[in-house]
């Protein structure tokens, strides 16, 4: 584990960004833990295992929230009038698309604003919304 002891006070601070290795110890320091980098770097760093859970997470909460939607319905009727190869292909890259562009804006976004203030300030339109609908909808 690597830590840094202060002298003289006794106290020990251990890195919070240590994690642990496979039971091998593959590691250099032969400690069995390994230091995990940060930022845009710890990209190139991740295992397939961890490749594999996000694409789960990901397909799994595009398909739940895609299910049933009006897009879908839409591209239901679309194929029913018109060439399925055509509206399977020209669907899959329209969302493609939106997909990528939200990836990317939600990069960007994470990267200036913390993630407690788009909670707040999301969950604060989506009461308004509820407001509205309860005194301006007939």
């Amino acid at each position: 584990v690597e830590e840094e002891l202060r002298v003289g006070s006794g106290d020990k601070k251990v890195d919070a960004d240590v994690e642990s290795a496979p039971a091998s110890g593959n590691s250099s320091s032969g400690t069995g833990f390994k230091k995990q980098e940060s930022g845009m770097s710890s990209a190139s760093s991740y295992s397939s295992r961890s490749w594999e859970k996000v694409f789960l997470q990901s397909l799994t909460l595009t398909f739940l929230a895609e299910w049933g939607d009006r897009s879908q319905i839409a591209t239901i009727a679309l194929a029913a009038a018109k060439d399925p190869y055509g509206v399977t292909l020209g669907g899959c890259l329209g969302h493609s698309m939106c997909t990528g562009m939200a990836v990317i804006g939600g990069r960007m976004l994470a990267s200036r604003i913390s993630e407690k203030t788009v909670t707040f300030w999301g969950g604060t339109v989506f009461l308004g919304f509820g407001v509205h609908s309860l005194f301006f909808e007939a």
